[in-house]
């Protein structure tokens, strides 16, 4: 059937029960509408690729697209095809193109893989619960800029976590292009704006480390059970404090990392590499305690285990604290505006407290960082000089004063702090 296609024709046009039904436009020579036995109408365009194959190229009636928006397509289909492009065969190409899920198993396995153990496993967490929900099924190839700024903005209210699955999309294509899923300079995360990010600066003052100490020993000789809490873990806790270091660090620390003898944990790993903590004295007096020194530091509750995560326990360390408080407040030794509140800090916030006692005792912020392991950790020739190195005065003056507060006592002894 030939004729100008036109909405009329394209209404009256019925489908055959047995066979496609074709309407030629006579304007566009190779432009056509073919009706399904389904009655399903869809456009097209047949035409010869470079090699002279007779190929039909359909585009779907999206959106009740009319017949002259569908010439308008068809033409520049066949522009396209005069500078030597198939859309055919590019078509067909791009349905052996993998899904965005089949992208994401070879991610893992090919890039992940070689990341640290933490990384994957924080990889794998937000593709699973924020990313495949939404981009699983579509192809690699075919998600846009619109589709990723629309992710990001539906993780507006938690803008960190939103900016980290932005920036983990943003490696993800970059891969993509490197594999040849997409062309180069195609990444859809480029020019979408990071959300600001509110940093946390919460420390312990005094007054709170002071309930916080008087929590940890009463977690510890508690006999109700619903108060207890495992030795390990609160020498984790104390452990945090008293070298500033992360919780990871400290939670898969081993005794063959300790070098009590110098003041020093030896990490093999860590998230900026090897690295050495200088141990402050009431970190070298708390790990000296400690009787069986093999394994792990902080062991977990079933044998070759260390403890995961300290979540639990220290929600019911600082359950603990209200708890006194409470106490010493019906017993009248406390004023209800004296009482602190400890019930937002996180585990990550004591090595915030071990940097801030470090800042407001004058160290310089080179040693803050050196302390923290944000600059090059010494290395294992220095030894010999720890006695009189800086790091090791600061460390003990840190410790120091922590320990004082978290045992309700006066420092007895000042130590000279290096300025830088």
């Amino acid at each position: 059937m030939e004729g100008k296609i036109t909405k009329r024709t394209v209404d009256a046009t019925k489908p055959d029960p047995k066979r496609d039904v074709f309407l030629w436009d006579d304007l566009l020579n190779g432009f056509g509408l073919r009706v399904k036995p389904s009655g399903a109408k869809s456009y097209l365009i047949q035409y010869r690729n470079q090699e002279g194959r007779s190929r039909r190229y359909t585009f779907p009636n999206q959106g009740g697209m009319t017949p002259d928006e569908a010439r308008k397509k068809a033409e520049e289909l066949f522009a396209l095809i005069r500078q030597g492009r198939d859309p055919a065969s590019e078509r067909d190409a791009q349905k052996d193109e993998p899904t965005f899920a089949e992208f994401t198993k070879r991610f893992l396995a090919e890039y992940v893989c070689n990341k640290k153990p933490r990384t994957a496993t924080e990889y794998e967490r937000m593709l699973e619960k924020y990313v495949n929900p939404q981009f699983a099924t579509r192809k690699v190839y075919a998600i846009t800029r619109d589709d990723v700024g629309k992710l990001h903005h539906k993780l507006r209210d938690t803008p960190y976590q939103a900016n980290k699955v932005l920036a983990l999309l943003s490696k993800m294509f970059n891969q993509a292009e490197a594999w040849g899923y997409r062309p180069d300079g195609t990444n859809p995360c480029r020019h979408i704006e990071r959300y600001k990010e509110e940093k946390r600066r919460r420390y312990l003052s005094g007054d709170e480390l002071l309930w916080l100490g008087r929590a940890l020993i009463k977690a510890e000789t508690t006999e109700k059970r619903e108060e207890k809490v495992e030795a390990s873990a609160l020498r984790a806790i104390r452990l945090l404090l008293y070298t500033g270091a992360r919780l990871n660090e400290v939670l898969g620390l081993r005794w063959s990392d300790v070098d009590l003898e110098h003041g020093l944990l030896l990490l093999p790993d860590s998230k900026t590499g090897a690295k050495t903590i200088v141990l402050s004295e009431p970190a070298v007096a708390l790990l000296s305690e400690v009787e069986h020194k093999k394994g792990w530091v902080i062991p977990g509750r079933f044998d070759g285990n260390h403890l995961n995560d300290l979540k639990k326990q220290w929600a019911r360390v600082k359950g603990l604290v209200d708890t006194l408080q409470e106490e010493a407040q019906a017993e009248g030794k406390l004023k209800p505006d004296d009482r602190v509140d400890i019930s937002g800090v996180r585990l990550h916030d004591l090595r915030h407290t071990f940097a801030s006692w470090g800042a407001s005792g004058g160290l310089g912020l080179p040693i803050i960082g050196a302390l923290l392991g944000h600059t090059q950790a010494q290395t294992t020739a220095r030894y010999a000089h720890l006695a009189n190195d800086p790091l090791k005065v600061a460390a003990d003056r840190i410790g120091a004063e922590i320990a004082a507060h978290l045992e309700g006592r006066e420092l007895a002894e000042v130590v000279n702090m290096p300025s830088s």
